[in-house]
């Protein structure tokens, strides 16, 4: 099994900067893939950035300019660094993991608020 861990978000400023982190723990050595998306009250939850054998990386058209994917092999971890946020990034993020098998995990989720 594989078990991730976000933490990094918090109250925010718009204009402000966060960068969120996930760690993945367990049987994560057959991960491929991991990534961010979010979800707000009453909203679907939608994806926001991914990244792939650690250099391959795509985002949502919302994000793009703003956010950035990185990840470390080593450290089993993904990053998110959020820039130039916005009222409308409000939203609980999630961190996300594919393995090479199709296994998909989801993290608990972590809270960026950014006030107006």
């Amino acid at each position: 099994q594989v078990q991730l861990v976000e933490s990094g978000g918090g109250l925010v400023q718009p204009g402000g900067s966060l960068r969120l982190s996930c760690v993945a723990s367990g049987e994560a050595f057959n991960i491929n893939t991991m990534g961010w998306y979010r979800q707000a009250p009453g909203k679907e939850r939608e994806f926001v950035a991914v990244i792939s054998s650690g250099i391959i990386s795509n985002y949502s058209s919302s994000v793009k300019g703003r956010f950035t994917i990185s990840s470390d092999g080593i450290k089993n971890t993904v990053y998110l660094r959020m820039n130039s946020l916005k009222p409308e990034d409000t939203a609980t993020y999630f961190c996300y993991a594919r393995s090479r098998v199709g296994v998909h995990y989801w993290g608990q989720g972590t809270q960026v608020t950014v006030s107006s």
